[in-house]
């Protein structure tokens, strides 16, 4: 089994940033990540609200970030976390990926968030048409052709914009309104839900399924910190998952001590 001073779930901006920090500490790091590091930043093109580098590209900021984080010899691997459980004989932790375990004396979640789906109706109406969560991703594949986009908030909006600049026609629905025959994909804005379904026996989620805590970044169970989209918060944006990272790292060292 393999132990580490801190394990951090989550390779975006917010675990990549806590990694730094508590590694920074001293401390041994193992960072898990189920998908490809980097977060939800790596599908924008251009980013122009993270202080000093306007315009960056989210796969140049965080690849940056990540080789960062290497050159300081963290251990980031790629596995799916299935379950983490604290023991009763010494407090530690012990992290279940799929054909090994890992231990450790504290633990960070940045587990991020992911796309809403679309309701059932709607996905049912889409029927072999393509269903998208990321316009700069997609988009360019439907060149000069119509498409819906579904969603009401800040993001929609962004979607909207973005493929008006590319497809023939961008039609704008609500959640729950009839796709249009004529769009040959669908583009789904319609919010983000935390990825913390397995944590709801280890640490206290609110009614929406983001992990309770303040701005220590402190769980209801000692030794557990929260960084990034999602914890409970106002304001969800790379400066806010950045900061969230480096105070769950230096709370974590000091649990730790």
């Amino acid at each position: 089994m393999t132990k580490k001073d801190i394990i951090i779930i989550g390779a975006g901006m917010a675990g990549l940033t806590a990694a730094i920090y508590a590694r920074r500490a001293g401390k041994s790091v193992l960072v898990l990540e189920g998908k490809i590091h980097g977060g939800q930043i790596i599908n924008t093109l251009k980013v122009d609200n993270w202080p000093g580098d306007p315009g960056v590209s989210g796969p140049d900021l965080m690849n940056k970030i990540y080789h960062q984080v290497n050159n300081l010899g963290v251990e980031v691997e790629y596995d799916e976390v299935i379950s983490i459980q604290k023991t009763a004989e010494n407090g530690e932790f012990l992290v279940k990926i799929e054909d090994e375990e890992y231990s450790s004396g504290a633990i960070i979640l940045a587990v991020g968030t992911e796309p809403r789906k679309l309701s059932e109706k709607q996905t049912k109406e889409a029927g072999k048409r393509p269903i998208s969560y990321c316009a700069t991703c997609d988009g360019a594949l439907y060149k000069g052709k119509p498409v819906v986009v579904v969603g009401s908030g800040n993001t929609a909006k962004y979607e909207i914009k973005y493929l008006e600049g590319i497809c023939s026609k961008v039609y704008h629905i609500h959640h729950d309104d009839p796709i249009p025959d004529e769009a040959v994909a669908v583009f789904a804005a319609i919010g983000r839900v935390p990825n913390t379904e397995f944590l709801k026996s280890l640490v206290k989620l609110d009614e929406n399924g983001y992990i309770d805590a303040g701005e220590n970044c402190e769980t209801s169970c000692p030794g557990v910190f929260v960084a990034g989209d999602c914890r409970t918060k106002e304001t969800r944006q790379l400066v806010t998952a950045a900061a969230d990272g480096a105070v769950a790292a230096n709370a974590a060292v000091q649990y730790l001590a």
